[in-house]
């Protein structure tokens, strides 16, 4: 008999026949959860409806807790607990409605034995495909096999077969015909650029600068040194308490330039006097503020790029980072000197910024700047939300919005198209100016960088940026969040279930390029550089190399 107190050995229910346990990973701020509680209710009770006609049991894994008013898993610790409930080998549904942390899940999805179903309403108004995509490129990360699927209403024919086959074989098949290995290149100009470019990267070595890593849970934003530095990037990790301590530091006046610079160029806010519920010009202080310290921390380090998590922690100390976030990118900006005065930083160019410190979109965006620029394009770079699209005049038109960190020049006006609106107050509590603005029509490049396989891939496509008519353009930003800049775009060759199927993040990166042929060109350039690196490349959809 040992001598020791030994924990009992772990046990779980045995799993029932035609019976699936359902969990909802949830945000981790209660006002978020609280919010989005009565339309999961509704998704919850449309997946059950749909599993019961082909007689299968959907049981929720844990009960709506009484004291927050919401069944949602709201922390990584809540989640072990949670999977302690359901069977091992049973059938799981992950159903999300809203925008969700995926680490509060990550550790039970990777240890459960039995086939895992991710499903998502495709609908605007709350991001539960933006989760959705999260998740699945987390578990993507890691080499989870999951099956995914998502519907508007729960009760469309493409749906309803997708369950009969995820409860017949566990699998959900989905078309990624779209999707090619990058073929051998012919020589050509932009071969050239792109292999010098990658040769420059290697030899002389990159430096991004991230604000704390695993911006809201997000597991798939986090890329490991060990792939990194062999594509010639290292990080700095800085701290958001840095970041925070240099703001103090930066006078109301050089703060109050920044503001009358933005005014002199067009741009425009809707301002208030409740600082609950308005934007304030003392927001707004703040946020040039953190614009100007980012950039000196910047200068400090010798960043080639920087990104800044923003949630949580520094919600609960500033008011949003996307005003600062949106004008780094921009080459045209608020002139911001050294602290000796003797330099204008980045005097006449871009500081590419990854936002949510997603740090597959920082290497996107650091070659973006690197070969737009070479190639002498505007090198400003959006990180968008796939958030939700609709059919309109008989093709499908995605809505692509991020929390107002768009810069300038990709909207319609520039500055002057550029209106600065208050962050929700359910998700960002002291407020803060966005980039609101519709982008512009023409010719993008988009991408996304991901980690599957324990290996580096990019997954390079075209779309278009299209103009809609202001009423369905109010009408699709009423549909979403009306406080974000809005890109409606049209994907070449890749239809909404493909691209849902396929894409392994909530983001992606996204430049434009004058004309059609330059968007090839600079797409042939960024895929000779990223396979120069050693990076998979895939073509997605109608690409011209």
């Amino acid at each position: 008999m040992t001598p020791y107190a030994l924990p009992a050995p772990p046990s779980r229910p045995a799993a029932e026949p035609n019976t699936a346990y359902l969990i909802a990973s949830g945000d981790l701020r209660p006002k978020a959860n609280l919010a989005g509680w009565p339309t999961q209710v509704q998704m919850e009770a449309d997946v059950t409806a749909a599993f019961a006609e082909f007689g299968w049991t959907v049981r929720r894994a844990n009960p709506v807790d009484p004291a927050t008013g919401h069944g949602f898993i709201s922390s990584q610790r809540m989640g072990l607990e949670v999977f302690k409930s359901i069977p091992a080998d049973a059938p799981l549904i992950v159903a999300e409605a809203v925008w969700q942390y995926s680490h509060h899940v990550l550790a039970g999805l990777r240890t459960h034995r039995g086939p895992i179903l991710t499903v998502a309403n495709f609908a605007g108004t709350w991001p539960g495909l933006v989760g959705l995509l999260g998740l699945n490129a987390g578990m993507a990360k890691m080499g989870v096999a999951y099956s995914t699927i998502w519907s508007v209403d729960f009760t469309d024919d493409w749906f309803k077969a997708g369950l009969r086959s995820w409860t017949s074989t566990w699998q959900i098949p989905h078309d990624q015909s779209h999707v090619r290995p990058l073929p051998p290149l012919a020589p050509s100009p932009e071969l050239d650029l792109g292999q010098a470019l990658a040769r420059q990267l290697l030899a002389d070595k990159a430096i991004i600068g991230v604000f704390d890593e695993g911006c809201m849970g997000m597991y798939n934003a986090i890329i490991d040194d060990e792939l990194l530095n062999p594509i010639g990037v290292y990080k700095e990790r800085l701290s958001q308490s840095t970041l925070w301590a240099e703001m103090l530091t930066v006078s109301d006046d050089e703060a109050d330039a920044v503001g009358q610079w933005l005014l002199g160029a067009g741009m425009t806010f809707r301002l208030g006097t409740d600082e609950a519920t308005e934007l304030t010009p003392a927001q707004l202080r703040w946020q040039y503020k953190m614009y100007i310290a980012a950039l000196r921390i910047s200068d400090d380090f010798g960043l080639d790029a920087v990104g800044i998590q923003y949630q949580q922690g520094l919600k609960d100390l500033s008011p949003a980072s996307d005003l600062a976030e949106g004008i780094l990118n921009n080459v045209e900006r608020p002139p911001v000197t050294s602290r000796d005065g003797a330099r204008i930083l980045w005097d006449g160019k871009a500081l590419p910024h990854f936002n949510e410190a997603d740090e597959g979109v920082a290497v996107d965006a650091l070659v973006t700047n690197r070969i737009w620029t070479a190639m002498g394009l505007d090198p400003a770079t959006t990180l968008h939300d796939v958030r939700w699209g609709e059919d309109y005049d008989g093709e499908f038109v995605w809505v692509w919005e991020i929390s107002g960190s768009v810069p300038p020049s990709h909207l319609t006006g520039g500055y002057a198209g550029a209106v600065g609106w208050r962050q929700d107050p359910v998700y960002f509590p002291l407020g803060g100016s966005t980039i609101k603005g519709v982008c512009r029509p023409g010719e993008v490049v988009w991408s996304r960088v991901f980690v599957q396989g324990g290996a580096l891939h990019v997954d390079l496509g075209r779309a278009s940026a299209v103009a809609l008519p202001d009423e369905e353009t109010e009408r699709r930003s009423q549909a979403t969040t009306p406080a974000w800049p809005i890109m409606h775009a049209v994907l070449h060759g890749v239809t909404r279930d493909q691209f849902m199927a396929r894409h392994k993040a909530n983001h992606l990166n996204v430049a434009y390029a004058p004309d059609a042929a330059t968007a090839d060109k600079a797409l042939l350039v960024k895929a000779a550089l990223f396979t120069s690196l050693g990076v998979h490349v895939h073509l997605c959809g109608d690409v011209s190399l």
